[in-house]
């Protein structure tokens, strides 16, 4: 019993990550834009997170400068393809790209580094239950509150006057331009959210998720997170549910190893990403589904003065 809590344990763990990165990206594909980048965001992020944490000890300073650092490429990019119309899938590779390349580059000589003792987290009393407690109360407080963060992007997105104008941008820039609304502005202010979550997700993987720093460590979960969203059909709550089944699939090659089943290694590290092939070809042979759910100027450009 004690190995099947520690993999929904893990399950939640590493579902976190994909959650808040896929959370991010959603609230961009909901102004209408699509951001490619979040692999190279989260390398940059990781790297810093992991830096701040080594110098400061302090794990909201690792996360703070995750975030700064997702952001601030996001903006990057959001002015590149808000203002200047650059295509939105080059330059989101380009970012992804640059994003690998700088990660390696600034975090050569944190390679060897350590970070400070790490802390235990237990909610007390609930920590100790048989099974369930070692399963679902020995997290961070970040996975708590990535739970408590899709709630409130639910409530934000369907509840709010803020809400219905960002997804009013989503689906029709021209007429929530000919309303007054800055287009511009909003699609900028929905990117930069964006890359900052992807941000916190990188900074997630380096300080809390592996504590430490490699060249390459996202490994494709920012991929994964792009796909998620069209898996959740860009609902929040499919969004959380999804991240959870990938991380489970993810981690499911660990158990499986623990428990002596004899599956090559090679072919359990392919699992995450066949799984994603999987639920997309299966997901593409409803495009009417798609269409229905889909924000419909997304991936498009916008001219104010068209």
């Amino acid at each position: 019993m004690d190995s099947y809590a520690l993999l929904i344990a893990a399950t939640l763990n590493a579902g976190t990550v994909l959650a808040i990165a896929s959370l991010g990206l959603l609230i961009n594909e909901k102004a209408g834009i699509v951001n490619l980048g979040a692999e190279g965001m989260m390398l940059c992020a990781a790297i810093a997170g992991f830096a701040a944490v080594v110098h400061t000890g302090s794990d909201v300073a690792g996360f703070a400068a995750g975030m700064a650092a997702g952001a601030g490429m996001a903006a990057i990019f959001g002015v590149l393809v808000i203002w200047l119309n650059t295509n939105q899938y080059a330059t989101g590779l380009a970012l992804s790209l640059f994003g690998a390349g700088f990660s390696a580059f600034a975090g050569i000589s944190y390679v060897q580094e350590k970070m400070p003792e790490r802390p235990n987290f237990a909610i007390p009393g609930l920590a100790d239950i048989p099974f369930v407690g070692p399963a679902l109360f020995r997290h961070h407080p970040m996975v708590y509150l990535t739970v408590l963060f899709a709630l409130a992007l639910i409530w934000f997105l369907y509840r709010t006057r803020a809400g219905l104008i960002l997804r009013s941008v989503g689906e029709s820039p021209e007429s929530a331009h000919a309303l007054g609304y800055p287009v511009r502005g909003i699609r900028l202010a929905a990117v930069v959210v964006g890359g900052a979550l992807c941000g916190l997700a990188g900074a997630y993987i380096s300080v809390i998720y592996t504590p430490l720093w490699v060249e390459g460590m996202v490994a494709g979960k920012g991929w994964i997170a792009l796909a998620l969203t069209t898996f959740a059909t860009w609902r929040p709550a499919r969004v959380l549910l999804g991240a959870y089944l990938f991380g489970g699939v993810t981690m499911l090659q660990f158990h499986l190893q623990g428990i002596g089943v004899e599956v090559p290694s090679q072919f359990l590290t392919m699992l995450p990403y066949v799984a994603t092939i999987v639920v997309l070809a299966l997901i593409s042979r409803n495009p009417r589904w798609i269409r229905i759910n889909m924000p419909a100027s997304i991936g498009k450009p916008f001219y104010p003065g068209s």
